[in-house]
């Protein structure tokens, strides 16, 4: 079954994308949350003539993601935790920490947009993935210290 997503979900695509996917998950997830519409005919051209007059708009989105994207990349966020007499952290860095951490050097970033792939277990360095556009990705650098 193809459809036509409506907002970016993760694993699958960006808005705008026709994807297929099994038609189950169309039928009973996609279209009723509002997710996705079919690809017919009459939507694919609606998709086309949205695209061509979002061109320019999504021009000056792109532009505006690269500059977040080089100001992330040219600082290093500093993460407080609780860390054990072995050097273990208590709890774990989350998403929303780098979020406030960034809001904090006047950068806003969704916290949905971040991924820590390493577990962090310690204090030390480590890098998030920020997916700020669907062309433009980063990396966030942060050090994880004893508070």
């Amino acid at each position: 079954m193809e459809v036509i997503l409506k907002t970016d979900i993760k694993g699958l695509g960006y808005k705008n994308d026709m994807v297929d996917v099994k038609p189950g998950y169309g039928r009973n997830y996609l279209i009723p949350q509002g997710f996705a519409v079919l690809a017919t005919s009459s939507n694919r051209r609606i998709l086309q003539e949205n695209i061509k007059q979002a061109a320019h708009k999504a021009e000056k989105i792109k532009t505006e993601a690269e500059n977040i994207a080089a100001s992330i990349e040219a600082l290093t966020l500093e993460i407080k935790a609780k860390i054990g007499e072995t050097g273990k952290i208590f709890g774990k860095v989350t998403t929303l920490q780098i979020s406030d951490a960034l809001s904090e050097k006047g950068i806003e970033v969704d916290r949905k947009k971040i991924a820590i792939n390493v577990p962090v277990e310690g204090a030390g360095d480590f890098e998030a993935d920020i997916d700020l556009h669907r062309e433009v990705k980063t990396k966030a650098k942060f050090v994880v210290v004893a508070e």
